[in-house]
């Protein structure tokens, strides 16, 4: 007998709903959640589509990974701390091997990012996943993407590109060493959200964004909230050691530029602060407008659903 919607959820995802900050998970018509005494609360919604975010033979455990992973990084770029989630599911149909292979992903995702699934829907339609975040941070010191000035250094989290190169890898469009296949496969589909780096910025950066679309994009982003011009170093810019072994070098910077999805932070910092663990410093900010890259790339591109 197939599965109901309100058995499907009770079977497959019931189970993940347990946080400090939650009072009511799933069952009832709303969760309840706690936030502490003098944070502000956060929110995020983020949605992926099959054929447009993950092909059709993608595992259903790395696509609820991913999806969640995607979501999460939000609340880091606001150096939040997470309370919970919410996760809209449309399917075409009950496949239960589908269904329990997606989630063991989102309870890895959970316990990875300790954020509790405290409720979400069903829906049947084209496969479609919507994850709504919620996270506290400490009332008026969310990182925002408007505070950087002149003389703060722009700075990146990890290795940039990782994500784009394994995308081409899962097209069949580039090829790569045999031991640095696994590494980009799941930089692409087990992306790792910045959460602790993220608090950790509270009161030092001055501004904040993740890298979905691109570092050019998301910078371009991070300077018109500022009112900044940013001068960008490519010799600087992170790249792994599985991008660094590429022939095409042009390639793989370009990635790292423009490719999205990596979900690492790119922040600014005061020129006397200390520069976190992991982290490059890959330009400078400066007085007037624009993204200046010694790269010459043209207009700097980024994903855009609508382009």
């Amino acid at each position: 007998m197939a599965l109901g919607e309100f058995e499907l959820i009770y079977q497959y995802f019931s189970s993940y709903g347990a946080g400090a900050a939650v009072q009511l998970g799933v069952g009832d018509d709303c969760a309840v959640l706690s936030v502490p005494e003098g944070d502000q609360l956060v929110a995020s919604v983020d949605t992926m589509v099959e054929g447009r975010h993950f092909t059709e033979a993608a595992f259903p455990e790395d696509v609820a990974f991913r999806s969640v992973a995607a979501a999460a990084s939000d609340l880091a770029a606001m150096g939040a701390r997470p309370l919970g989630m919410t996760l809209a599911l449309t399917v075409p149909d009950a496949d239960e091997l589908w269904l329990h292979a997606f989630s063991e992903g989102v309870g890895r995702a959970v316990t990875a990012f300790d954020l509790p699934l405290v409720g979400g829907d069903t829906t049947r339609g084209a496969l479609t996943i919507s994850v709504q975040v919620f996270g506290a941070v400490p009332a008026g010191q969310a990182l925002l993407r408007s505070g950087a000035g002149p003389g703060d250094r722009l700075c990146v989290s990890g290795f940039l590109g990782d994500a784009a190169a394994g995308l081409a890898l899962e097209q069949g469009t580039s090829t790569f060493e045999l031991s640095d296949i696994e590494y980009l496969s799941q930089r692409f589909y087990r992306p790792t959200p910045r959460l602790t780096l993220g608090q950790s910025l509270l009161g030092t950066a001055t501004a904040c964004i993740d890298i979905s679309d691109g570092l050019l994009a998301d910078v371009v982003h991070l300077a018109q909230a500022s009112g900044v011009a940013v001068s960008i170093e490519s010799s600087r810019v992170p790249l792994s050691p599985a991008l660094r072994r590429l022939q095409n070098s042009e390639q793989a910077l370009r990635w790292a530029l423009t490719g999205g999805d990596d979900y690492e932070l790119c922040f600014t910092l005061p020129s006397a602060a200390a520069l976190p663990p992991h982290c490059t410093v890959i330009g400078k900010i400066e007085a007037g407008e624009g993204v200046d890259c010694d790269l010459a790339l043209g207009a700097p591109p980024g994903f855009d659903h609508f382009a």
